[in-house]
């Protein structure tokens, strides 16, 4: 049926209604932009956790206006740091040798070479970088060095690199499967691979020459490790892995992170740091009883899981926590996620706690 004039006026009227009613109950396009843009600067500064100050002993030298740092480990080798992510490279008379090449001091290596270059006399032309391994925020910046570099690295490397064809990252030429010596005008440079341990195919590199050990993503002097012990792949491995580290000669240490070289005592330190949690998790999963957090969650055996193993995690992480708060960086900040990965490894690596079912 066609509505009449007063049909229409009704329909209109109660459309009007109707959008007035919807408007008043709808937010403000200001709130929704407010909801959309999220908490101010200060709200969410307000709402941010205080962590503990970070020592003296774990900071490096101060950064350039261009955000890195260039300075001598010995003779002629240097390293270079954005304060987060660390690289290397020797001067040699045929070119310069390159380690690593970290995506965040990007085209900084290249200023950083040149300053080097130009103060000593010397080329500035990079005819090697060397892999320490394939994750990308240690070698993400290799294709700035562009095709007519020889890359070197575990042949690991170059499996994993061919098969995610990143062209970020092109995959080592140059490979080894346990130890290399490489040889570059007149330097000497020792590759070896001692096992995974963050990385599988992470490796040692020794300059025996400049008293220097390069291992990256293992001990971060000054700091504690980040998240799952950097987030390791070979937990056991990633353990042993300073052992392996102190049986070579040398007196400079680059780690890969953060703000300074590091030393044979902060390999030590950082093994005393890593002892404590795998002792304060050993006695925690001896002591903790899981009874209580299956009798309470009965059928939801995650649940159960879940707060039982935070349970054992925060009593093994406080302790540590408490005694390197001040000595270590961020102590407060990554141990406890660090305790689980460690807790989760003895577990399931080394068997402990494990119990068969009478």
């Amino acid at each position: 049926m066609t509505p009449t004039n007063t049909d229409r006026s009704g329909t209109s009227r109660r459309s009007l209604l109707a959008r007035g009613a919807a408007l008043a109950a709808a937010p403000s396009i200001g709130a929704i932009m407010a909801a959309v843009a999220g908490p101010s600067p200060a709200e969410a500064d307000s709402a941010l956790q205080d962590y503990a100050p970070v020592p003296p002993s774990a900071l490096g030298p101060a950064l350039n206006s261009q955000g890195y740092y260039v300075g001598r480990v010995e003779r002629n080798l240097y390293w270079v740091t954005d304060g987060t992510y660390q690289s290397a490279f020797l001067t040699t008379r045929d070119g310069v040798v390159l380690f690593d090449a970290p995506p965040t001091i990007g085209h900084n290596l290249r200023r950083a070479v040149d300053e080097i270059a130009a103060a000593n006399g010397v080329s500035n032309r990079v005819t090697h970088l060397v892999y320490s391994h394939h994750h990308a925020d240690h070698i993400g910046a290799s294709a700035l060095f562009g095709k007519h570099v020889v890359r070197v690295g575990h042949a690991e490397t170059r499996r994993l690199l061919l098969q995610y064809n990143d062209p970020a990252r092109p995959a080592p030429d140059v490979t080894f499967q346990d130890r290399r010596t490489l040889r570059v005008g007149g330097e000497r440079v020792e590759l070896a691979w001692r096992g995974s341990n963050h990385a599988p195919d992470n490796i040692y590199i020794h300059l025996p020459d400049h008293d220097t050990l390069m291992l990256v993503d293992i001990a971060l002097p000054g700091w504690v490790p980040i998240y799952n012990l950097n987030l390791s792949a070979d937990i056991p491995g990633f353990i042993a892995a300073p052992t392996t580290a102190l049986s070579y000669p040398w007196k400079h240490y680059i780690g890969g992170h953060l703000g300074r070289l590091g030393t044979r005592a902060d390999l030590g330190l950082h093994q005393q740091y890593v002892t404590d949690i795998v002792d304060n998790v050993k006695t925690a999963l001896a002591t903790v009883d899981p009874t209580p957090y299956f009798v309470k969650y009965g059928p939801n055996p995650w649940a159960a899981v879940k707060t039982y193993l935070d349970a054992v995690t925060d009593q093994a992480a406080a302790p540590v926590i408490a005694k390197y708060t001040g000595v270590l960086a961020a102590a407060d900040v990554f141990t406890t996620s660090s305790t689980l990965t460690i807790l989760e490894s003895v577990r399931l690596d080394l068997g402990f706690g494990s119990q068969i079912h009478p």
